[in-house]
């Protein structure tokens, strides 16, 4: 009975699937995808243009083809629907990632924010959110948000 018990947290209530969990790699991969699609989605509407940056972003991450690109993403969709917080992917992106690495992140959670040429206040306020939890400081914040309007 304990371990039917046991298992059942194993199998629904681990912070990233527990297939995830055998290889690290993928698992902070999966980390970052899901932080890139809270973004695109944070403003409850559906711009093809959001959809084709978070593509390009996930490719030019983890310099991964289209078809990996776009099962990392269909992942990062199931995953962001279980999760309720973000702690379990700032976590492992904070374990893995440097001062730098993370920047680099803001920057491409701006650039999908503004890849339909509108930033919403939701997209701002969840970049804010994981921007703070990744400890990554107000300056550069802001600093990869003027950077990426610059571009935009």
């Amino acid at each position: 009975m304990m371990h039917k018990i046991k298992q059942f947290f194993d199998n629904h209530l681990s912070p990233i699937s527990s297939d995830m969990a055998r290889d690290p790699q993928h698992a902070l991969q999966l980390a970052v995808a899901v932080l890139l699609y809270e973004v695109a989605e944070s403003d409850y509407q559906q711009h093809p243009e959001e959809k084709a940056a978070l593509l390009e972003a996930v490719k030019s991450i983890f310099n991964l083809g289209d078809a990996e690109s776009s099962e990392l993403l269909a992942m990062a969709e199931a995953e962001h629907a279980d999760s309720t917080d973000y702690f379990q992917f700032t976590r492992l992106i904070n374990e893995h990632y440097s001062a730098d690495q993370k920047v680099d992140l803001v920057e491409k959670l701006w650039l999908i924010a503004f890849s339909d040429r509108e930033l919403h206040h939701y997209e701002e306020h969840v970049i804010r959110r994981l921007a703070e939890l990744l400890y990554v400081p107000h300056s550069a914040f802001i600093a990869a948000k003027h950077k990426v309007q610059q571009i935009c």
